[in-house]
Parts: structure tokens; sequence; C-alpha cells
């Protein structure tokens, strides 16, 4: 079976660890094989039920309301759910596997041999929340430039490529170089699922629990089961599911940068008189309006929705509460509104970036992407002129 299968005991239970590459023909195979060989008495899925029912049915995206994500302010997750599921898929195609296949394996397997399975993964949305709200900052920049990189890359793996990923020493390279670029990010996505996902396995009913995880989530399960077992951590999973508060800064800073700039272009009125003050005023207008609209545009907008982003983007970078993204993202989507061939093909146009412009679901979000990035550049574009032009 290989070097990725961990057992370990305590008290007459043992847990065994079957670790897979989640696009290896080879991880299929295995998983099939050692549910049959070692009859376990409950086997726990990494995988969680929302990823399921989208594996299992792609009819689940055909109920997506692009409108009412959106209104919710969850574009940004659903971008990167997608973009995410994108470069996982294209690796998938290019062996012929659907990525997550041997997860529905495990769980076709013990449904026909009468074994109970769990879902023991934290649902993805949480996940992703986590990382987004626990990441400053220069690390959300990070992992937005991560993301649309992977959209643009046409990196292919061979089947020895994928099994050589299962092997302890690359593996822990791969976390080692992830944590020192994003150490939030591994944080949520690594650290805390496999607390979550050893605390399932731990608490799971039987004497024999094969847990069938990520090759990446192997060493760290191990890790803390015997943690849990000795007391060292706490089997109490409800903090990982909460979404961390903002800190005072994160809080104050959407509010105190907008009154800033108001009150520097009404500052300027008094200090530098009227004109610097129409000068200011006009900045701010034209470099926010016009780079969000340019964000529209590279977006390949509507031209109606290009207009918007300029009319928009001045007025709602001193709104805290709302983006220009939420406006551009709307309007496209009832300009261009999502056709039911666009729901059938959501799953094949993700894996390129031309299918991304293509489908008009995805394009909505590049819209509301795009616009929100460009009238984030001019805000700070305007915003340190007008600052300068107090001092001159």
């Amino acid at each position: 079976m290989g070097t990725h299968i961990e057992r370990i005991s305590f008290d007459g239970r043992q847990y065994i660890l079957l670790g897979t590459a989640h696009i290896s023909k080879e991880s299929i195979r295995e998983v099939r094989q050692a549910i049959i060989d070692e009859k376990p008495d409950r086997v726990c899925i990494e995988i969680d039920r929302a990823r399921y029912v989208s594996l299992t049915s792609d009819a689940s995206w055909k109920k997506l309301n692009i409108v009412q994500v959106l209104k919710e302010r969850k574009g940004f997750l659903l971008l990167a759910n997608l973009i995410l599921a994108s470069f996982q898929k294209r690796l998938g195609l290019d062996l012929r596997i659907r990525p997550g296949a041997e997860m529905l394996e495990a769980i076709n397997t013990c449904k026909e041999s009468g074994i109970p399975f769990s879902l023991c993964d934290r649902d993805i949305q949480i996940t992703l929340r986590r990382a987004w709200a626990k990441t400053g900052f220069f690390g959300k920049l990070k992992m937005l430039a991560v993301m649309l990189a992977s959209l643009l890359t046409r990196e292919t793996l061979s089947e020895e490529k994928i099994e050589e990923l299962k092997n302890k020493g690359a593996l822990q390279s791969m976390m080692e170089e992830l944590a020192n670029f994003l150490p939030r990010v591994k944080e949520v996505l690594i650290d805390e699922r496999d607390i979550f996902i050893a605390t399932k396995a731990y608490h799971a009913k039987g004497n024999r629990i094969l847990a069938v995880v990520g090759a990446g989530h192997v060493m760290g399960i191990l890790q803390k089961l015997k943690e849990l077992h000795a007391g060292f951590i706490s089997d109490d999973v409800n903090p990982l599911l909460s979404i961390p508060p903002r800190n005072f800064v994160a809080r104050s800073l959407p509010w105190v940068l907008p009154a800033t700039i108001v009150g520097a272009i009404v500052a300027s009125a008094f200090l530098r008189g009227s004109d610097v003050t129409v000068t200011n005023l006009l900045r701010w207008v034209i470099l926010n309006g016009s780079l969000s609209a340019i964000g529209a545009l590279l977006a390949l907008a509507h031209p109606f929705t290009i207009i918007l982003a300029f009319a928009a983007a001045p007025v709602t970078s001193l709104i805290p509460v709302v983006g220009v993204g939420l406006f551009t993202g709307i309007l496209e989507a009832l300009l261009r509104k999502p056709r039911v061939l666009d729901f059938e093909n959501l799953l094949e146009d993700i894996v390129s970036l031309k299918g991304f412009f293509k489908n008009r679901i995805t394009h909505v979000l590049i819209v509301f992407l795009l616009s929100n990035v460009g009238s984030t550049i001019g805000t700070f574009a305007a915003g340190i002129p007008i600052f300068a032009s107090l001092f001159k």
C-alpha cells in the first residue's frame, strides 16, 4: 500500500490514516482496497457535506443566484471557491480523473460494504472565511495574486509526479513553503483542519477507525490524535467553526481612511483655497472613477457597467459598507443575465481563463473583482496627492 499509511493505537482503539493524492488513480484503487482489507468499524472521510453535494450533483450549481451572492457580500468567497476548484479540476483533467474521486470511492465502498462512514471535514465556506478574516492586508493581496495566477498557469502533472507528492519529504517541504509565504492561510487550511478531522476521528464510534485524508494532512492528524489522547489540546471544535471578529484597527480603517480623505479635501479649502479644493475633488473623481472603469473594461464588462463603475466608484469608496463591485456586478448580471447553458457548463468553463470570461456567472464575478480592485487602487492614487496638496 505504500508509505502513506500510518497507524496509531490508544486503549485498544486503532486509528488508520490513509493519505491520498486527490487526483491520483492509484489513490482511488488504494482507498477501495484499504476499506476492504482493513474492515474498519467506521470510515472518516476528508470531505464536507457541501463539497459532497457538489461532487455528486452538478445540478447544485443551477440553484445559484449570483445577484443574491453579491448582495450578501459573498462574491469574493464564491470566486475563491471557483478558482480553487478550477485549479484542482484542471490537474484532474490532465489525468482524466475527477478531483475528489477517491473520497467518492470511499463513500461508495462503505455503502457497498455496509460500513458506517462520516463526512469529517469542516465546511469549505467556513474555512475560506476564516482564512480571509485571519489574514492581514498584504496577506490578502498575496492570496489574491496566487489565485489569479492559478487561472493563468497551464501546469500539468504526470501520475508519477502525483505519487511523489505523497512522499513525506516532499510534503514537508511544501508545508514549510506555504507556512513561510502565507502563515495564516496555512494555519487555517492545514493546521485547523488537522485538529478538526483528528477530533472527529478520535470520537468516532468503533475500535478500528480508518481516516481517508489528503496526504498533506496525515502527519498533522497523527500528531493531533496523540495530543488529544494526552489531553494537551481541547476536543471542542466549536471555536474552529466561528469567524474571528476583526480587531479594532481592521474595523476602524475602512471608516478612518475615507473620513481622512474627506477631511483633507475640506482642509484644503481653508488652507490652500478653492482652486486646490476643486483640483482635489476632480482628482478624486477622475482617478477613482477611471481606474474602476478600467478594471471593468479589463473584465470586458458591458459599456453601461463601465459607465456605472466610473460614476459609482468615487462615492462607494467613501462608504465602507458597500463597494463599487456590488453595483457593477449586479448591473452586469442584469444586462447579461446568466443562461441555463452557463449553469450547465459552469464546472467545465472554470478550467480556463477564457471559460471564466465566457461563462456569464463567472464573468459577473470578474467584473465585481476588477472594478473593486481598480477603485481600491484609485483610492490610494488620488488620496496621496490630496494629502500632499496640504503641505505645498
